[in-house]
């Protein structure tokens, strides 16, 4: 039954690092199915936490794997983190670790970047990140001012292995300031779910998210989403068991996917 409502789902959610590519290298099977999914017209976003690129950084990435894929068919954790405080407070004072991507997407959505009296401090996957961006932060956070983290993901995965994401720098703030972020933005807490439902139009019973980290892409299962758990990334098999949240399907990569959907 499980993979019966999988196939008939009414719309698909990639993630990327780790499931559609690694590094530089397009994962087994990830363009094939995007393919088969173009050819029945079956709608499909990509939904990465990673918030150090932007929707269009994304868009060439993926041409250089000869995918054609629209902009708008990509939404990140930092599109969405403006689109929650845009909803909260437009045109906000924000301080932003981050990189500049982000700083031009938050630009984008009206907000006035500063380094002095913020009304938030917005914690990104900062790949430019120094210990003088992260002090001020700890400053601001000290001094009681909102502090809101794009996403949860500890590492990222790379083709050697991992690099710190968002998470460590998170843990080095909190162990600093004694605060956690008040708003985590990014899969699977709600302010991503909610831009996602509104970004595709169907409900969390109609979506169904592929990803290969358990904690975020599988936890979106918590919404009422269908979840695809692919080995290609950062979880193993031995890891499975011990998830709060179980995916529907496991599968070893993109490729074992599309045999199943074909049926």
């Amino acid at each position: 039954m499980t993979v019966e409502k999988i196939q008939n789902t009414d719309c698909f959610l990639f993630d990327l690092d780790g499931t559609v590519y690694l590094g530089d290298q397009l994962l087994p099977g990830a363009k094939d199915l995007l393919s088969y999914l173009d050819q029945i017209g079956k709608p499909y976003f990509f939904l990465t936490n990673n918030s150090s690129r932007s929707r269009a950084d994304y868009s060439i990435k993926l041409a250089k794997y000869d995918l054609d894929i629209a902009t708008e068919k990509v939404f990140s954790s930092g599109m969405a983190t403006a689109i929650y405080l845009k909803k909260e407070t437009p045109g906000a004072r924000v301080y932003l670790v981050g990189t500049p991507s982000l700083g031009d997407e938050f630009l984008q959505y009206g907000f006035q970047l500063v380094e002095t009296a913020p009304d938030y401090v917005v914690l990104g996957f900062d790949t430019t990140l120094t210990y003088q961006k992260i002090w001020k932060l700890c400053d601001f956070v000290n001094a009681g001012v909102p502090y809101i983290a794009t996403h949860p993901d500890i590492n990222c995965p790379t083709a050697d292995g991992f690099m710190p994401d968002i998470g460590a720098m998170m843990a080095m703030i909190e162990s600093s300031t004694g605060k956690e972020a008040d708003v985590v933005v990014g899969k699977p807490n709600p302010p991503m779910i909610e831009a996602i439902v509104e970004l595709t139009g169907f409900e969390p019973g109609q979506l169904t998210m592929v990803g290969d980290r358990l904690y975020t892409d599988i936890a979106m299962g918590k919404a009422g989403i269908q979840t695809v758990l692919v080995l290609s990334g950062e979880t193993k098999r031995i890891d499975i068991s011990e998830a709060p949240w179980q995916p529907d399907l496991v599968c070893e990569n993109l490729g074992e996917l599309l045999d199943i959907l074909h049926g």
